[in-house]
């Protein structure tokens, strides 16, 4: 993929999934969210920068829960996680290329989702 991004100047991909219906028990859980980072890198055979930044915030109760911040030697992956909604945001960004559609299997299952989107793009 690194060839073919320098041919055509493609800088890397993002993938965006948007997860509904999550389980409340896992989205609320700090541990699980951070053993999730590491699963999901694994997964995608992104290397990890660090450990997990996993922060429980927000005033407003229509979008408080946790956020989660992973460095990968390409570039982050960042998810948010709304309490109320029991929804899950994840945007994986990396100049290396992954399984988007697989990621975002791994991502429904690991927290129960009833469903999800999944919007991938090329960055130039």
């Amino acid at each position: 993929m690194r060839k073919e991004c320098d041919r055509v100047k493609l800088w890397g991909m993002s993938s965006s999934i948007d997860l509904k219906g999550c389980a409340p028990d896992r989205i609320q859980d700090e541990e699980y969210i951070r053993s999730f980072a590491c699963e999901l890198c694994d997964l995608i055979k992104m290397r990890r920068y660090g450990d997990p930044l996993v922060v429980d915030f927000g005033d407003d109760p229509e979008v408080s829960g946790f956020t989660l911040v992973q460095l990968i030697e390409t570039s982050s992956i960042v998810a948010h996680f709304a309490n109320a909604s029991n929804a899950a945001y994840i945007d994986i960004f990396s100049c290396r290329s992954f399984d988007s559609d697989n990621a975002a299997e791994f991502c429904k299952n690991y927290f129960g989702a009833d469903s999800f989107t999944i919007n991938t793009i090329n960055r130039f």
